[in-house]
């Protein structure tokens, strides 16, 4: 684990110079990227349609209007982009009702700050599929805002999803740090002035552009910790 900066306790200036966290969902506290692809690549094999070996990578971090006209434009898929996203959806709610794929120490680390920080929540996940994450995963009073990319102008690595997760927040960017996994995701954050720490995912590993915007790259979400957040303050 890298961490920048000097000690900073729950009561020292540093503390309370972040206002709020904001995590991503995909990657980070789900093992899910791995589902979503599962998903669309069936719906490509049911329509008989070849899957490009770029897409995988090209639709991480897409909003659902983005990666469901990706999936028909691009791919070739001959169902209209609104019922690729439906059938897609259809699938990882069915996941999701099974068992939602915790990644291990997600769920305590999200306790942990929130029990410091106003925790936010700013995924390219469908708004529905957030929502029932945070009912099954039973997060109700954790979570202050949740923000999908579909809600807003576009999908990472552009810093819409963030923007939005601060305004709702009620905190300036420049006084919130994100939790990411990802490349677009850690890029995304930056773009919005948020500090960025970054949790990279062995699966899906991100590129070094996308760690180098990082503050604090951390090993697994486990080492997460209040103390980690407010030396971002510092």
């Amino acid at each position: 684990m890298s961490e920048p900066g000097r000690e900073g306790g729950p009561d020292s200036p540093a503390a309370h110079l972040i206002d709020a966290v904001v995590f991503d969902v995909d990657g980070l506290l789900l093992q899910s990227e791995e589902i979503w692809d599962g998903a669309r690549r069936d719906l490509a094999d049911e329509a008989g349609v070849a899957w490009p070996p770029d897409a995988t990578e090209a639709m991480m971090g897409m909003s659902a209007p983005e990666w469901s006209h990706y999936m028909h434009e691009e791919i070739g898929l001959p169902m209209d982009p609104d019922a690729v996203n439906a059938a897609v959806l259809s699938r990882i709610e069915r996941r999701y009702r099974r068992e939602l794929p915790w990644i291990r120490g997600a769920r305590d680390a999200l306790v942990r700050i929130a029990g410091r920080r106003p925790v936010g929540l700013a995924t390219s996940s469908n708004r529905e599929i957030v929502d029932l994450f945070v009912e099954r995963g039973g997060l109700e009073e954790l979570i202050a805002v949740m923000v999908s990319s579909e809600e807003v102008g576009a999908g990472k690595p552009e810093p819409d999803v963030y923007l939005e997760a601060t305004r709702r927040l009620g905190v300036d960017p420049r006084r919130a740090a994100a939790v990411e996994d990802s490349t677009n995701g850690l890029l995304s954050a930056a773009a919005a002035g948020l500090k960025v720490i970054a949790v990279p995912n062995p699966a899906h590993p991100p590129e070094a552009e996308g760690l180098r915007v990082a503050d604090v790259v951390l090993d697994s979400i486990g080492d997460l910790s209040p103390d980690v957040v407010e030396r971002l303050g510092s």
